[in-house]
């Protein structure tokens, strides 16, 4: 007969165990979202590569990689004649080593422009430079990446030109003709990687998203009517943790179907959600966070075109975020899966697996 306390301490025992069976190997969130045909990854700076316990989060829990600056023009062409292939080189061979599959980011941005471009480009030479540029990063990654970012950013209608393009050195010097270049030079480059546009702001009822949903839209159908080699649709999913019934699913699904409906994949690519303005206490934070995740996995999910998603981080202690938008009251931000501390949010990383485990199955 088991005494009373043999029978607490049992009890005691199943009911921990219970408590953090989501944490067991085979719950990992690259595993949920492998069952549904979904890759489910991470942004990983270079500084991964010297951190031990991140490293082996990573492993764990994701399945595709985005290098967060280190294919970006600052660092992989930091001069006229001079490319930088270590960091990226370097995360590719870790990612090769470990069974993850890496992304590009990214081709052709508005920000990230070296001072020595600012100063050459014009548009007698842009054309040139641009496509340089592509060739030369693009080909070095060839047949080895998943995907690439190749225009990123280029809507922002407050900026009042043509089509909601916004200003930049590449607009400045040659109008929207850049971006189809952009896509066609990639596709030259590297015939297998997933060709993608990527962007930001669609989410929310806020003033102004409708002009920018209609101008990615209408951007998207005009390249696909040149027979430009887009593939996929990268969505950023900035979120604000603040601002959740602002947060509109249903608008939002009917976004992503316009642009399913016109043959194009979809990568999340960037989800994160900011805490400024939450709770301090950690676990209402957490609650409030994993709410604004839930909702939009929920709906984004839905659509089985849907076949990645990146949170642009694992852990807090290297959130953009921290910088970005750091809370008022100066406590550290908790915007992601796993704190700095390397443990797993069980509110917000239970968020995440669920709408996974709720998505309809797909094919990559």
């Amino acid at each position: 007969m088991m005494h009373r306390r043999d029978f607490i301490r049992t009890t005691a025992a199943t009911a921990l165990a219970s408590r953090f069976a989501w944490l067991r190997a085979d719950a990992a969130l690259k595993s949920k979202a492998a069952a549904k045909g979904i890759l489910y990854g991470s942004a990983g700076p270079i500084t991964l590569l010297q951190d031990q316990a991140y490293q082996q989060a990573f492993i764990k829990e994701c399945a595709i990689l985005t290098p967060e600056s280190e294919l970006k023009w600052g660092t992989v062409h930091p001069g006229l004649n001079t490319y930088n292939f270590g960091p990226g080189d370097a995360l590719l061979q870790w990612c090769q080593s470990n069974g993850i599959k890496m992304r590009g980011h990214t081709l052709a941005f508005w920000q990230s422009i070296p001072g020595w471009l600012q100063k050459t480009v014009n548009p007698s030479n842009a054309r040139d430079l641009l496509t340089q540029h592509i060739q030369t990063v693009c080909g070095h990654y060839a047949g080895k990446l998943h995907s690439w970012d190749v225009v990123n950013e280029a809507i922002q209608p407050e900026d009042h030109n043509p089509d909601g393009i916004r200003n930049s050195v590449w607009q400045a010097a040659m109008g929207t003709d850049y971006i189809p270049l952009a896509f066609n030079v990639a596709r030259q480059a590297d015939p297998q990687a997933l060709l993608v546009y990527n962007d930001f702001g669609v989410e929310y009822d806020f003033p102004g998203i409708d002009a920018r949903r209609t101008a990615i839209l209408n951007l998207i159908s005009k390249l696909k009517s040149q027979n430009v080699p887009i593939q996929a649709f990268g969505l950023q999913a900035h979120l604000y943790g603040g601002s959740l019934q602002k947060l509109n699913a249903k608008l939002l699904a009917g976004f992503l179907k316009s642009i399913s409906d016109m043959g194009l994949k979809i990568l999340v690519t960037e989800l994160d959600v900011q805490d400024k303005g939450l709770p301090a206490d950690p676990n209402a934070r957490d609650q409030a966070i994993a709410q604004s995740y839930s909702t939009f996995l929920n709906a984004v999910l839905q659509n089985t075109n849907v076949i990645v998603v990146e949170t642009w981080g694992l852990s807090d202690k290297y959130s953009w975020l921290k910088n970005h938008a750091p809370r008022d009251d100066g406590q550290d931000v908790r915007t992601l899966p796993y704190d700095a501390n390397y443990q797993p949010k069980s509110a917000v990383y239970q968020a995440i697996a669920q709408a996974f485990d709720a998505a309809p199955p797909r094919t990559v």
